[in-house]
């Protein structure tokens, strides 16, 4: 497996980390029986719990996008060394941000932010 479609696994596995560590927040805020009902209104989530889901929706956004590049480039052949630093890029800087995020340091998570959107410049580029 080439490096990018490795970096976009274990983004995916990121994914799936931020939804279970959003899962158990929103449980310790509402409580288990708010969130097996309906959910027809549940309040918002606040504080740590708040963030942990918004950095997980923010990385199924990005992750959308982060993909759909890492494919093309492989499938048409124009993944290279670029796009492998791009997707390491991506990676590494989505974990600090979840981290960043859920931690609440608002500067720094739109810096770490845009290193991960420079990751997806970087897998993107040889496609356009």
């Amino acid at each position: 497996m080439s490096h990018d479609l490795q970096m976009l696994v274990w983004s995916a596995a990121l994914a799936i980390v931020q939804m279970l560590v959003a899962a158990v927040a929103a449980n310790h805020q509402l409580g288990t029986p708010t969130l097996v009902g309906n959910r027809e209104s549940v309040p918002a989530l606040t504080g740590w719990a708040g963030r942990a889901q918004r950095a997980h929706l923010n990385m199924l956004e990005s992750l959308a996008i982060f993909a759909i590049f890492v494919i093309v480039a492989q499938l048409t052949g124009r993944a290279n060394a670029s796009t492998a630093l791009g997707a390491t890029l991506f990676f590494g800087a989505r974990l600090i941000y979840a981290v960043v995020y859920i931690a609440g340091i608002p500067w720094l998570r739109t810096l770490v932010w845009v290193v991960s959107f420079a990751g997806i410049i970087l897998v993107a580029r040889p496609l356009l």
